[in-house]
């Protein structure tokens, strides 16, 4: 049964995501600037990124779209809203949007936004299908660019705080691995190489929970004080909170078991609390404009 084109659209954009990469991005900048930024700049920052982001899922919904019609038939090209040339066209539009917002920003903001398009579009047209691992691991370092894109955008620059941040991408990765334990099956029956096909589920989820720990491990870093301009302490009670979290369900993953039960219970408690980050981030800028 075929979806309508407007509904389509609307699927193929995974708008929610605008607030993971769009939303992280000028978070980070309020964060690390710790000052009021101009409401121009605030839509360019947001939307710049956030257009890539949708670019980046149309172009996969186009890559995926044998796979999608196997296992997930509700998508927008197996459903019939939308036809492969539209989806093409609605993709060059949104990478060339995105990365034209970027005029009005430093340099630096087009260079990071332009390796994020082309990667995504390797990672879509090829990565994928060879490698799930490598895939989780490309999404990863996609995630931690939005952090660099939010001091490029606002200062031109990048720096040691926002690098900081990167390693809570990390977190990305194990969420991906354990939604490819979830996922197996269907992954198995379009040919994915997902990690837990090659080591098992078992080994895959103790990778996935070793990756939780590093971002628990090193989401604190901004507010050391041998970072330039690190965060105050005003970020840590949010951020030291998911830390706990992340952390005790690393080691519960390594203890419990890889049954489909509990994997899916520490992943929902680690994406859940994953709005303890952007909390972090608003208190960080809050508290830096107002002091």
């Amino acid at each position: 049964m075929s979806t309508s084109p407007a509904r389509g659209l609307l699927a193929l954009l995974r708008m929610p995501y605008w607030l993971m990469t769009g939303g992280l991005s000028l978070l980070t900048a309020f964060a690390i600037t710790k000052s009021m930024i101009a409401p121009q700049q605030i839509v360019l920052i947001f939307f710049s990124m956030a257009f890539i982001t949708s670019a980046g899922f149309a172009i996969n919904d186009y890559f995926d779209r044998e796979s999608d019609a196997v296992i997930k038939p509700k998508r927008p090209i197996p459903a019939g809203a939308l036809t492969l040339k539209h989806v093409v066209t609605i993709s060059s539009i949104l990478f060339a949007i995105g990365l034209s917002l970027t005029y009005w920003l430093p340099p630096l903001s087009f260079v990071i936004l332009a390796i994020d398009s082309l990667v995504l579009i390797f990672y879509s047209y090829l990565v994928k299908k060879k490698s799930g691992f490598i895939a989780n691991i490309v999404v990863g370092i996609l995630t931690g660019t939005a952090f660099m894109y939010g001091q490029a955008a606002i200062s031109g620059t990048v720096t040691m705080i926002s690098l900081a941040l990167y390693p809570i991408a990390f977190g990305t990765i194990g969420g991906n691995v354990l939604r490819d334990v979830l996922s197996v099956e269907g992954d198995t029956k379009v040919g994915y190489p997902t990690l837990p096909q090659k080591v098992g589920n078992y080994n895959a989820t103790k990778v996935g929970a070793i990756f939780f720990l590093l971002t628990g491990l090193f989401a604190s870093l901004p507010a050391l004080p041998l970072f330039a301009n690190n965060f105050t302490v005003y970020y840590l009670p949010f951020i030291l909170t998911w830390s706990v979290l992340l952390i005790y369900s690393s080691v519960r993953l390594f203890i419990s078991g890889s049954t489909v039960q509990n994997v899916r219970k520490y992943e929902r408690i680690v994406t859940m609390s994953m709005i303890l980050l952007p909390l972090a981030l608003i208190v960080e800028a809050i508290v830096g404009i107002l002091l």
